[in-house]
């Protein structure tokens, strides 16, 4: 068994759990249900996640929330609710260590329950408690097995979360997994569509200026993206705005 499988016959016992639980179950009931509103409502992928990162706040037990997404290259800060959580999130960032880089790199979940106790990370563990913090729970965001990111929640005191409160954290994370998908395909799609409008816009004009058909005109284009490491839609962008091929 993978750690991925095992983490998540974690994840249903503890879903399990939280749903025969009486506390919580009025929280999946009601904040989930508006959650899913809110994330299908939200305009981007930059207010999904900040959607996703403030309803944290009203159905976990945590001080402050955050998440952290895949980008080029490596990751970057999605939202916060606090600007304490950027600074704890770039600090980790910079130094490749600390309980979100090994929820980034192994895509599991990491409990600090105590931070004061924690021994595996010394410089962070200093750090968090010199800003107050007392507990951490970062849940990895997956889409199918692609690693989006990871929703971290944060709390002032120690032992703040308990199973029940990290099994609504998982589900949290899948309602933010799929929303942030699709805003990302939603984002994909709209640069797509524009990208063909520039480069359509940029035929019409050789087309019109030397007398070319379409596929003289695309090839052109293309030719003068290849020669010049450009992005065909911004070689179709210049010759839009300046009426010329870039040299």
């Amino acid at each position: 068994m993978t750690e991925r499988d095992s983490a998540s016959a974690v994840e249903k016992q503890q879903l399990q759990q939280a749903l025969e639980h009486e506390g919580p179950e009025p929280v999946v009931a009601t904040v989930f249900a508006q959650l899913a509103i809110e994330l299908h409502d939200a305009e981007g992928l930059d207010e999904t996640v900040d959607a996703v990162v403030q309803f944290a706040l009203q159905a976990e037990a945590c001080t402050y929330a955050g998440v952290v997404l895949s980008a080029p290259g490596g990751w970057e800060i999605g939202a916060v609710t606090d600007p304490l959580v950027t600074k704890i999130y770039q600090e980790q960032l910079d130094a490749g260590e600390g309980p979100l880089i090994v929820a980034l790199t192994g895509g599991t979940t990491v409990h600090v329950d105590d931070i004061a106790a924690e021994t595996r990370w010394p410089a962070w563990r200093e750090r968090l408690t010199s800003y107050g913090v007392g507990s951490v729970l970062h849940v990895p965001m997956w889409s199918g097995d692609q690693m989006l990111g990871v929703l971290s929640l944060y709390n002032g005191s120690p032992h703040a979360f308990d199973a029940d409160d990290e099994a609504i954290a998982h589900i949290l994370a899948r309602h933010a997994s799929v929303a942030v998908a699709s805003a990302r395909d939603g984002e994909s799609m709209t640069a797509a569509v524009d990208a063909r409008k520039l480069v359509g816009q940029a035929m019409g004009i050789l087309m019109e200026r030397f007398g070319l058909d379409e596929a003289r005109a695309f090839e052109i284009l293309k030719r003068y993206s290849q020669h010049t490491n450009t992005k065909l839609r911004d070689v179709a962008q210049q010759l839009i705005d300046t009426r010329k091929l870039p040299q």
